[in-house]
């Protein structure tokens, strides 16, 4: 194995040793694409063949978790290892903290090439807003844009303040950029590539014709069962449009994966295909993300390393939490995990096919966000996923307990019920516990949002 001697690239100025045959990684994520929603989940209504088929040769994290399931919070974790009141990014559009050391940094510090394709969302200073290098977070190539919905008119910038433009559908382009990375890496280097998708997020209906036209007639969506009967009509209408979304980035990946193949860069290479959050879709009358059911905080994701893990799928049950990403991820690879880490790396259980003691994710919501009110059932909480159990409590005290065994859809709260209180009692030790951890009081959203001097919109 030839070594490489580099000095300077730290911080402190000590060398780093880093060697040519590390792991390239290519994390490729959407943004609100539930877990429900693929072939291989078990929908019903989707057709995702390439997605399945990368599934069949990955690790399949079943229980992943979005622990604060909105997009600048998750972000935020992933890139920093940490969790919200770390990074400061729980509430959208706030600029992360600039004290953590990031995973590009981290890769970059390694020896490895750096890259970031599409949706950032932890810049804070505007969705629109130029965001100069030194802003980068380590990731020296960069087609980025702090954070669009308009696929289909959608620009980006480079390194200066001109803005340049996706062509067509920005997935699809921003792919095809990707692969043009792939193709010019440099092959004596591992290199880093976040691609970063902004569907199936809403507006819904905005997909490549072709995909949107395949589900016209929504009479065949069959709805999970939690929908309430009033929202169906309204239901159907957005997850069509949803799906369509769906399938385009199936194809996508698809794309991606062939160039992958083409490239030699298969066999040492980790590749995560996942996503940052869920999307409610009327399940229990509600929409969008930030609330503590499956909808909202399970996400796909899935790992494939054939030169560590083969090509067989694995199911890894055990929850795996957001800021676990990172060091994990650095793990796998060699690379030394900053001191800032938060999250643990769950990479030796993985190899040694072995499960975490450590069965717990925090779920959190720091403000009620403005699209989901009181009476909608909207407020902050804390909570924890476990394989089995969904519990969570509000400012006022216990209000969610989930058996997920026995009800994937979370119609029955157990919370405060005969016969749970041992249950009840156990898990509430074991939030108590994480909120320890994290050193969270579980204040209001609004003392929070006045700890760190943000605008904050009470109505």
């Amino acid at each position: 194995m030839k070594k490489i001697v580099v000095f300077g690239a730290t911080s402190l100025l000590l060398p780093v040793v880093y060697s040519q045959d590390r792991p390239n990684v290519i994390y490729v994520f959407a943004d609100q694409w539930r877990a429900q929603e693929t072939g291989y989940s078990g929908s019903e209504n989707v057709s995702t063949p390439n997605v399945d088929s990368f599934a069949k040769q990955s690790l399949n994290f079943t229980t992943a978790v979005s622990c604060c399931p909105v997009s600048g919070a998750y972000r935020a974790s992933l890139l920093t290892g940490t969790y919200p009141l770390t990074h400061g990014v729980f509430y959208n559009d706030k600029e992360i903290n600039r004290n953590l050391t990031s995973v590009g940094e981290a890769f970059k510090n390694a020896g490895y090439a750096t890259a970031y394709i599409g949706k950032w969302h932890v810049d804070g200073h505007g969705r629109d807003a130029f965001i100069p290098k030194e802003r980068h977070m380590g990731f020296d190539y960069w087609k980025v844009r702090e954070c669009t919905h308009d696929y289909n008119h959608s620009f980006y910038y480079e390194n200066t303040p001109d803005t340049l433009y996706w062509e067509g559908y920005d997935a699809f382009a921003q792919t095809h950029d990707a692969i043009g990375y792939l193709q010019n890496a440099d092959r004596n280097k591992p290199f880093v590539l976040f691609l970063s998708w902004g569907p199936p997020h809403n507006p819904y209906q905005t997909a490549p014709k072709k995909f949107r036209e395949k589900f016209n007639d929504t009479s065949k969506i069959r709805l999970r069962g939690n929908v309430p009967k009033e929202y169906e009509v309204k239901a159907k209408r957005d997850i069509a449009g949803y799906y369509a979304h769906i399938e385009a980035l199936d194809e996508c990946l698809g794309i991606l994966l062939e160039s992958i193949k083409k490239e030699g860069l298969e066999e040492n290479s980790v590749v995560i295909f996942t996503s940052d959050h869920g999307d409610m879709l009327y399940s229990h009358g509600l929409t969008d993300k930030q609330k503590p059911w499956d909808e909202s905080i399970l996400v796909p994701f899935l790992l494939r390393y054939p030169e560590k893990f083969g090509k067989d799928q694995r199911l890894i049950r055990t929850p795996f939490r957001s800021p676990d990403i990172m060091p994990s991820l650095l793990s796998l690879c060699g690379v030394k995990i900053p001191e800032t880490v938060e999250g643990t790396s769950q990479a030796s259980y993985w190899e040694k096919g072995t499960v975490s003691k450590d069965s717990v994710a925090l779920i959190t919501s720091y403000v009620p966000f403005h699209n989901w009110n009181y009476k909608k059932g909207g407020r902050e909480y804390r909570g924890i996923r476990t394989p089995g159990y969904t519990y969570v409590r509000d400012l006022k005290g216990p209000w969610l307990l989930y058996n997920n065994q026995v009800d994937p859809l979370q119609m029955h709260n157990l919370v405060n019920q005969e016969g749970m209180e041992e249950l009840q009692f156990h898990l509430e030790k074991l939030l108590q516990n994480e909120l320890e951890k994290r050193n969270d009081a579980f204040l209001p959203g609004d003392k929070y949002m006045k700890m760190w001097n943000y605008d904050f919109d009470e109505n």
